[in-house]
């Protein structure tokens, strides 16, 4: 018997714009090519981005990246600087932006609806004055994020108004998952008790700094 595939139908680009429509004058004024004072004072109160990048070939891999409101820099008013603090290692951004310069970024405040997107190009740099005006508690970060600035804008809040994000009733949500040890002992067949992945991860967040 023929298996049929369950891949849902791809649209054309066309086939998606008819479904859309055009968006408004407003919409489209809204993006502008550089950080304005609006911006300056999102991303100083901003504690958390998401990072988007892609290799050569179009994988992409979107990052979390926060730290205390305001850790990403505003360097003048078409480029950014966001620190590499301590993490996995794994360093996929780095390796994406070595192929591929483009990045998207998501700013988010806790508790505002509206959010900021900023898109550009990126690359790391290890220079001196700019990772000393990231230090935190006596911790520089080693390494920094560039992004020049090609457009940035804010974002409708409705997203976050369905997913009722910033809802403290949304987190009895997180009481109805496993432990992150039980997931890590079941994903990678550990013969570990999942009791003791938890605890040395929960150790691994008391060393941010």
């Amino acid at each position: 018997m023929t298996q049929t595939s369950t891949r849902p139908r791809r649209l054309s680009p066309a086939e998606v714009h008819a479904r859309l429509g055009e968006p408004e004058a407003m919409i489209k004024d809204k993006k502008l090519d550089h950080i304005d004072e609006h911006f300056r004072f999102f991303i100083a109160h901003s504690p958390f981005l998401s990072l988007a990048t892609a290799d050569a070939a179009g994988r992409a891999d979107c990052s979390p990246r926060g730290d205390y409101p305001g850790f990403v820099k505003v360097l003048d008013g078409h480029t950014l600087a966001i620190p590499d603090r301590p993490g996995n290692k794994i360093a996929d951004s780095f390796r994406n932006l070595a192929e591929n310069d483009g990045v998207g970024l998501l700013f988010l405040i806790p508790g505002m609806r509206e959010t900021l997107r900023v898109n550009g190009r990126g690359y790391p740099t290890d220079e001196p004055d700019v990772l000393a005006r990231m230090q935190t508690e006596a911790s520089e970060p080693v390494l920094a994020i560039v992004v020049e600035v090609a457009e940035a804008y804010f974002h409708c809040g409705r997203s976050l108004i369905r997913s009722r994000l910033w809802d403290p009733a949304s987190q009895a949500l997180a009481d109805e998952m496993p432990s992150v040890g039980e997931i890590a002992a079941a994903q990678i067949g550990a013969d570990v008790d999942p009791t003791v992945l938890t605890h040395a991860l929960e150790e691994s967040y008391r060393k941010l700094y």
